[in-house]
């Protein structure tokens, strides 16, 4: 039996067993983060979750998964982006990912602002995402209406409501228009 991974004073098992209590902890720089996220957020990642994980299963590309996933950093820190796509290449043999935290960065990351979330917080995530493999990241902002991408820790293009999120290399011909994503369903007619 292999002995519990221990990093910053933190078992792959005891983030694990942390309580599903509706809260989204995360292992930041050694110390516990916890961020209750409020129903736009949830609803913007899950109508990204949604397109993302029926695209990525259709076309056999990877594996979508939510914030409730942790992701293992060579740092000892675990985040839980949004929303994640890990590609088929780095699944193939890894039948044993699916039962514990995953060991390294997605492919593909998707943050979505919080409320309360600081810059600073947001680009050490986004540093140690890239610093562990992470291809491309997008940073939605609810308030602004927008959504960052990223391919380094520096920012490469900048969508706003007529724009589409494109899939590129990691999600090829998958696309998704950014006002759809703050679009409120009416259910008052």
């Amino acid at each position: 039996m292999q002995a519990p991974v221990e990093r910053n004073g933190w078992t792959d098992e005891a983030l694990m067993a942390l309580p599903r209590d509706g809260r989204k902890y995360e292992l930041l720089g050694g110390e516990l983060a916890v961020s209750p996220t409020g129903f736009q957020h949830g609803y913007i990642s899950s109508r990204l979750l949604a397109a993302l994980l029926e695209y990525a299963l259709k076309h056999r590309l990877g594996v979508v998964v939510d914030s409730s996933t942790g992701f293992r950093l060579q740092s000892g820190d675990c985040l839980s982006p949004d929303v994640s796509f890990v590609g088929k290449d780095r699944l193939r043999g890894q039948k044993q990912v699916f039962t514990k935290l995953f060991q390294g960065a997605p492919d593909l990351v998707v943050e979505v602002i919080s409320p309360g979330e600081s810059q600073r917080k947001l680009k050490q995530k986004l540093t140690q995402y890239f610093a562990n493999g992470t291809r491309v990241a997008w940073v939605v902002n609810p308030k602004e209406r927008t959504v960052s991408v990223y391919n380094s820790t520096k920012r490469s293009n900048f969508l706003g409501e007529g724009d589409q999120l494109d899939g590129a290399s990691l999600l090829p011909g998958f696309t998704f228009p950014v006002k759809e994503l703050f679009e409120i369903p009416d259910f008052d007619s």
